[in-house]
């Protein structure tokens, strides 16, 4: 049977990274009323190989069964437990913008358990206005937030010259986790977790896979394009 004890040791930031994919497969396979799950049919899934889905699984101190595998519920429990998910954690938007305003207006935020508990903006044409249900208020009242929230995420969605101003409030007013959207490199004290979302990074290596599979069909004879200029 799994073991449903905590882990004794920290989990490596290339697993927890993974958990998250595994969460969503089981998320789906729980939808089709799919109730147990082998670590290769797991690793197929996930795109990952088999021993690195046991091994990511290990750091949570459950074991498939042999010839059974994991019990779907059960590991969809581990999994949120072990990322915090089993209560809501609040996250502050700062910058009101297009990125800002679509990303309160995502409904998945709350449904994953973030709940945008505040929108703050510097420019008066902003403040006072409601996007995604919630009040865009001015960034001076940032600490009241966090403090009356018990906010520990912030989310950056403003331009790269003011990001690093921005972290620098978050801080201060007691967040201790950043999701930054800035294409911009940002410090922040040790202590504080800071994940990146750089989407122009994104499209160049999508763009580079698909140089990649331009050159090999002009290598390819027959493929209707010319193996040279």
């Amino acid at each position: 049977m799994p073991m449903a004890g905590r882990p004794q040791r920290r989990i490596p930031e290339a697993t927890v990274s993974r958990l998250p994919v595994y969460l969503r497969i089981l998320h789906e396979l729980s939808a089709a009323e799919t109730h147990q799950i082998s670590s290769e049919q797991l690793a197929e899934l996930g795109g990952v190989n088999a021993a690195k889905v046991r091994k990511d699984l290990s750091y949570l101190g459950t074991y498939g069964v042999r010839g059974v595998g994991y019990e779907v519920r059960f590991l969809t429990y581990q999994i949120e437990r072990e990322l915090g998910l089993n209560h809501d954690w609040p996250v502050v938007i700062v910058g009101a913008g297009n990125l800002g305003q679509a990303l309160s207006g995502y409904g998945g935020f709350g449904q994953e358990g973030f709940p945008v508990a505040g929108v703050v903006d510097v420019d008066p044409s902003k403040i006072g206005s409601v996007i995604g249900g919630v009040r865009v208020r001015h960034i001076d009242e940032l600490p009241q937030i966090v403090a009356s929230r018990s906010v520990a995420i912030g989310v950056i969605a403003v331009p790269a010259l003011e990001a690093q101003e921005v972290a620098d409030r978050l801080v201060r007013a007691g967040v201790t986790s950043i999701l930054n959207f800035a294409p911009v490199v940002i410090s922040v004290p040790r202590g504080v977790n800071v994940r990146k979302v750089d989407l122009a990074l994104e499209l160049q290596i999508l763009g580079y896979h698909e140089q990649s599979r331009a050159t090999m069909m002009r290598a390819i004879p027959g493929s209707g394009e010319s193996a040279s200029a």
